[in-house]
């Protein structure tokens, strides 16, 4: 077995506590007794704290796109079921059952990417690539006639990602699935009904 390298170590402990407290309620003291590493360790691998951000950004951007990727490609299913299924395992990873409820990317984006140029880029573009990910599988529904011709896949897919977003922001606000319950309906069983 390979052993992490202590940058790794700290990107991945950094994307746990980050996750679950925010960029401001996460310290470098935090960081630094969950990893098990010396101050000057942190500072040989990252010049601040907003740059460690981005590095457990782009790491948790790039493990919800390999679960995409795996969901949303999966040809065995019909695009209409690959986009419900996901969305699914999103309410059991992220929902009020899940290890640390919420996204990651929505808390930043709530909580520093006003104050911080170099966040707000990578969470735009995080988001962009999420959206053209979903509005994929909505082109192939409509190329498959389970949506309607004039579907325009990548409107569908931001308002898709955007309710997604704003369900999860009230199911934490509520401590309940209730929210993401309704998007799931109001999506698949009216919006979207074939």
């Amino acid at each position: 077995m390979v052993e992490k390298s202590t940058r790794d170590h700290l990107i991945d402990v950094g994307v746990g506590l980050m996750h679950r407290h925010g960029y401001n309620a996460t310290g470098l003291k935090e960081i630094l007794e969950a990893a098990g590493v010396p101050k000057g360790s942190f500072y040989h691998h990252f010049a601040s704290k907003e740059e460690f951000a981005v590095a457990t950004l782009n790491r948790y951007v790039c493990q919800e796109a390999e679960h995409a990727e795996t969901v949303l490609n999966d040809s065995s299913i019909s695009p209409m079921k690959r986009l419900k299924r996901y969305f699914t395992d999103l309410i059991r990873i992220y929902g009020q059952k899940g290890p640390i409820p919420g996204c990651m990317m929505g808390r930043f984006s709530f909580e520093i990417a006003a104050e911080s140029d170099l966040l707000r880029k990578h969470l735009s573009t995080s988001f962009r690539e999420w959206q053209s990910a979903i509005a994929s599988v909505i082109h192939l529904a409509v190329e498959q006639k389970e949506l309607p011709p004039e579907t325009d896949a990548q409107a569908l897919s931001g308002f898709l990602l955007n309710s997604w977003q704003g369900a999860l922001v009230r199911s934490q606000a509520e401590k309940s699935d209730a929210p993401l319950k309704t998007f799931m309906h109001y999506s698949f069983e009216v919006l979207m009904k074939g």
